[in-house]
């Protein structure tokens, strides 16, 4: 199933951010690549999908994790919901793990 995605205000502003730093480009590829198995396949191994229980989406979704890098220092996480629609999924925040 193929999905679509949409992203927050604070997500969109935050991979700009990302976009506009050229000491960030192998991280944005990374998360280039991470948002890329989101519209394919939420689950996908290399994600690292898993639920985020200390917060929750602006009208109470479930929050997941997933992972854009592993094993780096500050490596990048996407936060994300199902919906609002069937085949959608809304992406939070894409931000560094603290």
């Amino acid at each position: 199933m193929v999905f679509s995605l949409k992203f927050t205000d604070e997500a969109d502003s935050q991979l700009k951010t990302i976009e506009k730093d050229k000491g960030l480009e192998k991280r944005l590829k990374a998360v280039r690549k991470a948002l890329g198995y989101l519209e394919i396949n939420p689950r996908h191994q290399a994600l690292a999908t898993h639920k985020y229980s200390s917060l929750q989406g602006e009208n109470g979704e479930e929050l997941f994790e997933a992972y854009a890098e592993n094993q780096t220092a500050a490596a990048y996480r996407i936060f994300w919901h199902y919906g609002p629609g069937k085949k959608e999924i809304t992406i939070v925040a894409i931000t560094p793990h603290p």
